[in-house]
């Protein structure tokens, strides 16, 4: 699973990881991203969709098949 949002194509930023004696390495930071179901064009897909995306309404959620609500 890639590290970036299908709907807004947030991704991985980068900068340094500052030490307490001020030395800086390289890392990383990935988003919050959660592989939902949503509707697009009407038909129920799953996505990578960042979590600010879910929560501002940006997709529109899937109802659950039956076999997913039964077990």
């Amino acid at each position: 699973m890639g590290h970036f949002c299908e709907v807004c194509e947030k991704g991985m930023m980068s900068g340094h990881k500052v030490s307490h004696s001020n030395r800086k390495t390289n890392r990383a930071w990935a988003p919050n991203v959660q592989r939902v179901r949503v509707l697009v064009g009407g038909t129920a897909m799953r996505l990578n969709v960042c979590t600010r995306c879910l929560r501002s309404g940006y997709v529109k959620r899937a109802l659950p098949t039956k076999s997913t609500v039964e077990a």
